[in-house]
């Protein structure tokens, strides 16, 4: 399977803020990759650099084989985008919206577009601004939709989502990218929606990558382990067992790549009692949160 996006060592900074650092993954052909991080942890810049809209201090990030600086024209209309929030003219209806924007589309399939509007029950004459914010992020998603890219880039597309919404367009996205073998860039504050649809994840913070492999690696490999602390027991201390920990009142928890024996050796060994030990399911956002913290 070959790459569509290709990401290496990429640095890059604002002013003396160092965003990015030795960032690297890649996309390959026909797969989902969500890229998670908390605000500030450079998701957006990452999308910029691979769209061209900015040039990193170093390193490579390709699409299709060529410089993300240097897109042709051909391969700017394999993709489709999505950028930090949605854009529509208002003032047009459903129906004038699609006419206007499949002219600038060779492969324009309406009926991706009418399929998701439909699902909201709304005449196609119903105008774009007297629609909720909910609703009008969907017909923006439709339209990108529509445009039947090879390699899709969603920023944040759930802004605006409500849960309903959410669900809605996640489900048509989803069977979209699979039966059609489309490529997946994706970003979302909402964690758990992107667990139904991903095969790959990366987790940065602070630029870096916490994690960069297979969402059913993450989810088998990283564990988190609850115990009641005894009076004047202290918390875990992070190691190379431990990757992170937390409490509040009695309860603690751990989080880490290791299984329960070594975990509670670790913490026996640091005078801690283990009682009630558990391991606890968790869902991807829990792992999102292990790996980078509540705050």
């Amino acid at each position: 399977m070959k790459n569509v996006i290709e990401f290496r060592k990429i640095n890059h900074s604002y002013g003396e803020k160092k965003v990015l650092n030795d960032l690297t993954f890649s996309v390959g052909e026909g797969s989902v990759l969500g890229l998670l991080g908390k605000n500030g942890a450079g998701k957006t810049t990452t999308i910029n650099i691979l769209m061209g809209f900015l040039t990193p201090d170093s390193g490579r990030a390709e699409i299709f084989g060529e410089p993300a600086g240097l897109i042709s024209p051909q391969t700017r209309k394999r993709i489709g985008l999505l950028h930090e929030g949605f854009l529509q003219y208002d003032f047009m209806t459903i129906e004038q919206a699609e006419r206007f924007y499949s002219g600038f589309y060779e492969k324009w399939k309406k009926d991706l577009y009418y399929g998701l509007i439909d699902r909201m029950g709304l005449k196609y004459n119903h105008q774009i601004s007297k629609m909720s914010c909910g609703q009008r992020s969907q017909v923006t998603l439709g339209l990108i939709l529509a445009q039947d890219s090879d390699l899709l880039i969603l920023d944040d597309y759930s802004l605006g989502l409500d849960p309903g919404y959410r669900r809605l367009f996640i489900d048509f996205l989803g069977e979209h990218v699979r039966s059609q073998r489309k490529t997946l860039l994706v970003t979302s504050h909402i964690v758990q929606d992107l667990e139904k649809i991903v095969d790959e994840v990366i987790v940065i913070d602070s630029g870096r990558a916490l994690v960069n492999m297979p969402l059913a690696g993450l989810q088998d490999g990283f564990r988190m382990f609850s115990y009641l602390k005894m009076d004047g027991e202290p918390d875990a201390p992070k190691d190379d067992v431990v990757y992170a920990s937390e409490s509040v009142g009695a309860r603690a928890c751990v989080y880490t790549f290791r299984k329960g024996d070594e975990v509670m050796k670790r913490l026996k060994n640091n005078g801690i009692s283990c009682r009630s030990f558990a391991e606890n399911p968790m869902t991807l956002e829990d792992t999102f949160i292990g790996l980078t913290g509540k705050y």
